[in-house]
């Protein structure tokens, strides 16, 4: 029971730490969105302008994240007894997406500015997105605690990255069309912030949509499940066995359990060696159907 409390203590505690992470960025973010927006404007740079597009749209998505966090704390009742954690997975899905669809306008916009001749201020480029970098390594270094624990912090560490990126991208090609004059730097720049980005945001957009088609998480092999529950004495045989993940940490089981004609439905070392199979598996919660042979007939064929 301690154990349980001590948990329960953790989760809340880290949910905490993780909204205030987010709270924080979000300003950070909202701030330079600001600065980037009037700099770009002043400078005639579309890319700082575009780039202040994406940081408003990542204060955006903070703020969801937020949200996503403070809902994911709300205690399950008896309309959602589940609570709300998938809260935190569907803005993690939009945030994925926008930073998907983002990264493409990006490349749209690269290749029409190819025939475009407009003079840019590349002093003032260069200061605000090396301003903007300073401002990233610090949203950066305050989320990355917190992004191996959600998938929702994950997204939003994400649109971190694709700024981090977006002004190292504004810094270089600020230098070179100085050095140069070539304005397609710029462009380049971008379109290959684009390829590096894409893999991983795609990427984010599977796993979330994984979670909420009810897919088997991947770290849970369910035919190793069911070879080891087979395998226990006094099983005839294991079906509708159901593995998934409420918000991509909570793996959740439920299984039928066949006995054989011998063994007593009573007894729970079966039920107690079942939960272990389960719980070395990394399911945190299982619910477990103990029946006898002659129940399987009012089910369907053995299935997983």
């Amino acid at each position: 029971m301690s154990n349980h409390h001590h948990d329960h203590h953790d989760h809340h505690h880290g949910a905490l730490s993780s909204s205030r992470a987010l709270l924080s960025v979000a300003g950070l973010t909202f701030a330079f969105f600001l600065v980037e927006l009037v700099g770009g404007a002043l400078a005639k740079s579309l890319a700082l302008m575009s780039d202040a597009l994406h940081m408003l749209s990542d204060s955006t998505g903070l703020i969801i994240a937020l949200f996503a966090v403070m809902m994911g704390r709300r205690k399950a009742t008896s309309q959602a007894t589940y609570g709300y954690k998938r809260a935190e997975v569907l803005a993690a899905l939009v945030n994925a997406l926008s930073v998907t669809f983002i990264t493409a306008w990006i490349v749209v916009e690269a290749v029409r500015r190819l025939s475009s001749h407009t003079v840019i201020d590349t002093g003032m480029t260069l200061v605000i997105a090396f301003i903007g970098l300073l401002f990233n390594i610090v949203g950066a270094v305050v989320l990355h605690g917190h992004s191996h624990g959600s998938v929702n912090v994950k997204g939003a560490y994400l649109h971190i990255l694709v700024d981090l990126g977006g002004s190292v991208a504004v810094i270089v090609s600020s230098l070179l069309i100085m050095a140069t004059g070539w304005m397609w730097c710029d462009t380049a720049v971008s379109v290959v912030l684009a390829v590096v980005i894409l893999p991983r945001s795609l990427a984010l957009v599977r796993s979330t949509l994984g979670i909420l088609m009810e897919r088997v998480p991947q770290a849970v092999d369910i035919e190793s499940i069911c070879t080891e529950i087979s395998n226990i004495d006094g099983v005839r045989g294991v079906h509708d066995v159901h593995v998934w993940s409420i918000d991509g940490q909570q793996i959740i089981a439920t299984s039928h359990v066949v006995l054989d004609e011998y063994a007593d439905i009573k007894d729970c070392s079966v039920l107690d060696r079942v939960h272990e199979v389960f719980h070395h598996a990394g399911v945190d919660h299982a619910t477990i159907q103990l029946e006898h042979d002659e129940h399987v007939s009012h089910e369907q064929p053995c299935q997983h």
